[in-house]
């Protein structure tokens, strides 16, 4: 009986011995393996998350190096070239700095550099409506419906002017708050083109305006028809208004002009041209 045990025990042992062998083999083997070098290259990466609008420099970017095999388009690879250039969007930490987060060289930093080129940055004054209860925040976008009351024979009208566009900034913030909370502000700057400019600003001083906060992922235009107060409140259309042609009578005919002697001289006579009514 106790042989018995004795010979289970040494099968046991030799067992774990035998298991202990092969793991120290195996990490022999893997710490003896040659180390292959893999080339790498130096990009340039955030030091510190960066706000929108931040201009770069030494204190903020750093170099890492980088697997030349895992390549990554528009990279930037030295410090000096990003030096005094802003950010156009939020960069996280360790983040790859690359040519499209970058505003143009000498182009500022802070809200101008963050205007893309060939488009404007207008500011309309708003309340806690036209603001969307202050949910129109940076980053969001919106319509922009604007209502006037020189609507003629229809009556007042509002029509959507814009869609589709970007918040630049609400009040003197560029940057939207991590939390999402609204914020009330007396000021909504908007991103758009120089002709979209000239419609807004018309509408700010010639009607009201109202924000209609949209879906950041829904681009697509809608472009509503106009609502008229005459049908929204009256319940029918407006009366078509035709126009009238008023035609130019004719000229009078000339008059007969007859050589008439009377007492013995003669005298130039003028007898109307026009044709006698015709009878019944």
């Amino acid at each position: 009986m106790n042989s018995n045990r004795l010979l289970i025990g040494l099968g046991i042992a030799f067992f774990a011995a035998f298991i202990l062998a092969v793991f120290v083999y195996r990490e022999f083997k893997a710490v003896s393996a040659p180390v292959v070098a893999v080339p790498t290259h130096v990009i340039v990466v955030a030091n510190d998350a960066l706000p929108l609008g931040t201009r770069l420099d030494g204190s903020n970017v750093k170099t890492i190096p980088w697997p030349d095999n895992q390549p990554i388009d528009g990279v930037m690879t030295k410090v000096e070239d990003v030096t005094g250039r802003a950010v156009i969007t939020n960069v996280a930490e360790n983040e790859p700095i690359l040519e499209a987060k970058l505003a143009p060289v000498a182009s500022g930093a802070g809200l101008p550099a963050t205007i893309p080129d060939g488009m404007r940055a207008v500011s309309v004054a708003v309340n806690d409506v036209v603001g969307v209860a202050g949910f129109v925040i940076p980053g969001t976008t919106v319509d922009v419906l604007a209502t006037s009351t020189a609507g003629g024979p229809a009556g007042a009208q509002t029509r959507t002017i814009l869609e589709n566009v970007r918040v630049l900034a609400a009040g003197q913030k560029i940057e939207q708050d991590r939390d999402g909370k609204p914020e009330t502000v007396p000021v909504i700057t908007l991103l758009v083109s120089p002709e979209d400019a000239g419609k807004l600003t018309m509408a700010s001083l010639e009607g009201k305006i109202q924000l209609a906060l949209r879906n950041t992922a829904d681009t697509k235009a809608t472009n509503p028809a106009p609502v008229l107060q005459s049908v929204l409140f009256g319940g029918v259309a407006p009366a078509e208004t035709h126009a009238v042609v008023v035609r130019a009578r004719p000229a009078a005919p000339a008059p007969y002009v007859i050589e008439v002697i009377n007492g013995g001289k003669p005298e130039m006579k003028n007898f109307s041209n026009q044709s006698a009514p015709a009878q019944p």
